[in-house]
């Protein structure tokens, strides 16, 4: 078993039961000292979606799931058609400061831009899904005020 963070729109329980179907939720988790920004990829939605880098004093929430080899890999290869990339890089920091080494997707190579609504749809709805901080998902709605308004 694998531990896959999740941050992007396979938070939504959705989306992460047509991927990976048996994924099993663990925890909510955040990544220290990462900051989420919204990048240009080559895949299949119109607008920039999340990517995660690091950088001091930044959390990103998200949710871990244990997943198998086989699930891990059809994650991989959904990730690939909306532009993203394995990485290893993050460890995971659940809420009573237990840490995990997780998997997760990065944008490679992308350009800041506008976030594309309707991926920023299904994060929201995995947020309020696995109850992540108020906070977080605060923040998730006002960039989605913010593209809502442009």
């Amino acid at each position: 078993m694998a531990h896959y963070f999740a941050y992007t729109s396979m938070i939504d329980p959705d989306e992460i039961a047509r991927v990976a179907p048996g994924a099993r939720f663990h925890l909510i988790a955040h990544l220290p000292e990462a900051k989420m920004l919204f990048e240009m990829a080559n895949g299949r939605w119109p607008g920039a979606i999340p990517t995660v880098v690091a950088e001091e004093g930044n959390s990103v929430w998200g949710a871990v799931f244990e997943v198998t080899k086989a699930q891990l890999a059809a994650i991989d290869a959904e990730e690939a058609r909306n532009g993203r990339v394995p990485t290893q890089e993050f460890s995971a920091v659940d809420r009573e400061g237990r840490r995990y080494r997780v998997a997760t997707h990065v944008v490679a190579n992308g350009t800041s831009a506008e976030p594309d609504h309707d991926y920023l749809e299904h994060m929201l709805a995995g947020c309020r899904h696995w109850d992540l901080p108020m906070g977080w998902m605060l923040n998730i709605e006002d960039i989605l005020e913010d593209d809502l308004l442009a």
